[in-house]
């Protein structure tokens, strides 16, 4: 591993520490380097407040540390444009920087490459690509909004080992334990965004907010709450639902006809209709419009057999989270996946497993298919890993 990777991956490492807060702006980590060895660690930590680069240059210049000819190492190219903090290119030419070594080019095209022609016109010296894939698995939302103007989806599934979510009577309390639960909490947190259907909140009322001590820790206190997004249906859900009713996050309403939104404006909810086929919410333009209208980078869907099938049927899920409860429930209760319409086994997809991990009695399994590892990077279970996550981060 060359010097340039081993930085390289500190910065990453530091980038995670604003792993659920950044949104919606990646998640980077910036290091500064003289004589060989590590003067200052910086990360972004939300929304406004500095960025990486600025954050390590801050705490260089209170311990009394001259940069001139340092080298900085950032996991993302440093901004160009005043936005609601000034260019991290300029602070860096200001204080002296020798050297800037990022893994990646912002695809923002308000940066676009414009950070590294500031910095080599100022006549710093500019490497890029150094443990580049890395570097973006760290923000699979934030590329995908960029380049692919939707966010990045996750489906996630608790189910039995015989692939039931259920009993017959719809009773679910509880399939996994309180390790793969939680887990479920820094998942949420990750997310821009939580997504279920109407069938579920009438069902099992969920709150679809972050209660994790682990996530309150890394987060300075400060839980950022995703936004709650309620796919309405045909039939009407309770005006006392815990998803209308809670203050402490925002929840935006969908429905297929505008007409179907007047009963749900409870609660101060947002409202959108995005009318699709059969009645039913077109998906692809609701993703396209969380991208556009909430900034939403990732997305996490916590739905019925229904919804999560049709999310899967029209490949709009990039990855996969399935939890599994070391529990048979028998074939009368209710099966994970609807229907897909497969009548050929050539038709079927196999996906690619890119984690297995075990959680107490349970496991997690998270898979995607081809196109979707692509755009999130490696998973390898490493410190510099976006879903390895323990009690020290």
């Amino acid at each position: 591993m060359s010097a340039d990777e081993v930085f390289m991956r500190a910065a990453m490492k530091a980038a995670l520490r604003g792993r659920f807060t950044t949104s919606p702006n990646p998640r980077v980590g910036c290091v500064l380097v003289r004589d060989g060895e590590i003067v200052s660690t910086g990360w972004h930590m939300r929304r406004g407040g500095p960025h990486a680069e600025l954050a390590a240059l801050n705490q260089a210049k209170a311990q009394g540390i001259s940069l001139a000819g340092a080298t900085c190492y950032v996991t993302l190219e440093p901004c160009s444009h005043f936005g609601t903090t000034p260019p991290c290119a300029n602070a860096l030419i200001d204080a002296g920087i020798g050297r800037v070594v990022a893994a990646c080019e912002d695809p923002n095209p308000l940066v676009a490459g414009q950070g590294f022609e500031r910095l080599r016109a100022a006549g710093i010296e500019v490497a890029t690509g150094v443990l580049a894939n890395e570097a973006r698995a760290l923000n699979p939302g934030f590329f995908s909004r960029m380049e692919r103007n939707r966010p990045f989806v996750r489906v996630k599934i608790a189910a039995s080992l015989d692939g039931r979510t259920a009993l017959s009577n719809g009773l679910s309390k509880w399939i996994t334990q309180p390790a793969a639960r939680e887990d479920v909490h820094r998942l949420r947190a990750l997310s821009s965004a939580v997504l279920t259907g109407a069938g579920t909140v009438r069902a099992d009322d969920p709150q679809l907010t972050v209660r994790s001590a682990h996530v309150s820790q890394q987060s300075e206190g400060l839980v950022r709450q995703p936004l709650r997004v309620l796919l309405a249906g045909k039939q009407p859900v309770p005006v006392d639902a815990q998803i209308l009713q809670q203050t402490d996050a925002s929840t935006l309403v969908v429905s297929s006809e505008d007409s179907e939104l007047t009963s749900m404006a409870i609660g101060g909810a947002a409202l959108m209709s995005c009318p699709g086929r059969d009645g039913r919410v077109d998906l692809s333009q609701l993703l396209q419009k969380l991208a556009a209208d909430y900034s939403c980078n990732e997305v996490l869907v916590e739905a019925g057999a229904t919804l999560a099938s049709q999310f899967l049927a029209e490949g709009l899920c990039d990855e996969l989270w399935w939890y599994t409860g070391a529990v048979l429930l028998g074939a009368d209760a209710r099966a994970a996946i609807g229907p897909l319409g497969l009548l050929d086994m050539a038709a079927v997809e196999r996906l690619g497993m890119r984690a297995l991990t075990r959680l107490g009695g349970d496991t997690r399994t998270i898979l995607s298919d081809s196109s979707a590892s692509a755009t999130a990077g490696p998973t390898n279970g490493s410190q510099t890993d976006l879903y390895h996550w323990t009690t020290e981060d």
